[in-house]
C-alpha cells in the first residue's frame, strides 16, 4: 500500500513566511518585542561618584562673598571700631569680653558654664560641686586663646595645645596630616576676606577631621582669631555673643556666610554696648571712691572692670589685699549701688558692677 501524501492547507500560517500584509504592520503593534534600550531601567549598581574639586568649593565661597560684599564691609567696620575701642581702653576689657564669649560658647558646645563658675576656675581653680573639670579646662583654654597666644595659621599645633597620641592606631590618620590638609585649603583661600575665610575654615573643620561634629569649641575659637587677625586692638572677633546661629551648619555657602555676618555684627554691637556700660561705671566708681585711701579701692575697681563676676576670695587673690579690706570695700560699694550681690546667700557670694 502506498503511503498517503501529506495534505497542505492553504490556511496554514508559517511564522517563517513573510507575507505582503505583514510588511504594513506598525512596530507599535508588536507588543511582544522589547522596547528601545534607552527606555530600559538601570538595574546596575551605582559606581563611584566623582569628588567635588577643591577649587569648585572655593569658587562657591568666592561667589558667596561677592554676593554679600556690602554687609561684609559693614561687619568689617564693626570689628575695626571694636578693635579701636579696645586699643584705647584698659587691658582688662579684652579679658572681660573673652570671658563672656567663652561662657557663651560653652552653651553652644553643651558644657553650659556660666561666667561666675568660669571666673572662679580661672582665678582660683575652684570648681563647683557639680562642675565638670574637663569642661572648665576646655573653656579656660578658649579664654587664653581669645586674648593671646600664637595665631592658628602661624602654628596650629601650638594654638590647639594637642599632638598625636603615642598609641595612635595604624588605620588612624595622624593629626599632622589632617591639620596640613586644613592649612593647605586655608592657604588656597587667601584671596578671601579674613571674615569669609574664618567662616570657611569653621565649616571645613569637622570635614578635615580636626574635631567632632558636636564639639565646635576649637573651630569657633580658631575662626574668631582668623576673622580679626588683620586688626590691631581686637585679637578676636566675637561670635557667640550674637547667638549660636552663626555656628550652625547646613545650607550652601551663601546661606552660611549670611548667618555668619548677621550674628557677627550683632555680637560686635553687643560687645560695644557692654564696653560702654563698663566704661560709664568705671568713671562713676572712680569719682565716688575718691575719698577712699589706700591701694585696695583702685585695685578692686580694676578687678570689677576686668571680671564680670567677683567673689571675695577672688578679689583677695587678685588684689593682694586682706580679706577684711576686700569685704569692707565691697560693702561700701554695695551701699552706694556701685556693685550688686547676686547670690543672696551668706556664703559664696558674688558681686558684679551695676550698670
Amino acid at each position: 500500500m502506498k503511503p498517503q501524501a501529506p495534505i497542505f492547507n492553504d490556511d496554514y500560517d508559517d511564522p517563517l513566511i513573510t507575507t505582503e500584509g505583514d510588511e504594513d504592520v506598525s512596530e507599535d503593534d508588536l507588543w511582544f518585542l522589547p522596547g528601545p534600550m534607552e527606555d530600559e531601567p538601570d538595574y546596575l549598581p551605582p559606581g563611584p561618584r566623582a569628588e567635588v574639586r577643591e577649587t569648585a568649593v572655593l569658587d562657591d565661597w568666592r561667589d558667596a562673598e561677592a554676593g554679600h560684599a556690602a554687609r561684609l564691609a559693614r561687619v568689617a567696620g564693626r570689628i575695626g571700631a571694636l578693635g579701636d575701642r579696645l586699643k584705647r581702653g584698659p587691658e582688662g576689657w579684652r579679658h572681660r569680653l573673652a570671658l563672656i564669649e567663652a561662657a557663651d560658647l560653652s552653651w553652644f558646645v553643651g558644657d553650659r558654664i556660666g561666667p561666675d563658675r568660669l571666673a572662679l576656675w580661672i582665678s582660683m581653680r575652684l570648681p563647683g560641686v557639680q562642675d565638670d573639670t574637663a569642661a572648665l579646662a576646655r573653656i579656660s583654654w578658649a579664654v587664653r586663646r581669645l586674648i593671646g597666644g600664637p595665631g592658628p595659621e602661624v602654628d596650629l599645633f601650638a594654638f590647639l595645645d594637642r599632638r598625636d597620641p603615642e598609641n595612635l592606631s595604624d588605620d588612624a590618620e595622624p593629626l599632622t596630616d589632617r591639620a596640613t590638609g586644613w592649612l593647605d585649603l586655608m592657604a588656597q583661600a587667601s584671596d578671601l576676606h579674613p571674615i569669609t575665610r574664618a567662616c570657611f575654615g569653621f565649616h571645613l573643620w569637622s570635614l578635615a577631621g580636626l574635631g567632632k561634629q558636636s564639639d565646635g569649641m576649637e573651630a569657633a575659637v580658631t575662626a574668631s582669631r582668623i576673622a580679626a587677625h588683620w586688626g590691631e586692638g581686637a585679637i578676636f572677633a566675637p561670635l557667640a555673643m550674637g547667638g549660636a546661629g552663626a555656628l550652625r551648619a547646613g545650607g550652601p555657602p551663601a546661606e552660611r556666610l549670611a548667618r555668619w555676618l548677621e550674628k557677627m555684627e550683632t555680637a560686635c554691637l553687643t560687645a560695644m554696648r557692654h564696653l560702654d556700660d563698663i566704661e560709664t561705671w568705671s568713671a562713676r566708681a572712680e569719682a565716688e571712691m575718691t575719698p577712699l585711701s589706700g591701694k585696695t579701692p583702685p585695685a578692686l575697681r580694676g578687678v570689677l572692670t576686668e571680671w564680670p563676676l567677683v567673689s571675695a576670695p577672688m578679689a583677695e587673690a587678685l588684689t593682694g589685699a586682706s580679706r577684711a579690706a576686700v569685704q569692707r570695700n565691697l560693702a561700701w560699694m554695695e551701699a552706694r549701688n556701685l556693685v550688686r550681690e547676686l547670690t543672696g546667700q551668706g556664703r559664696f557670694r558674688m558681686w558684679r558692677a551695676t550698670n
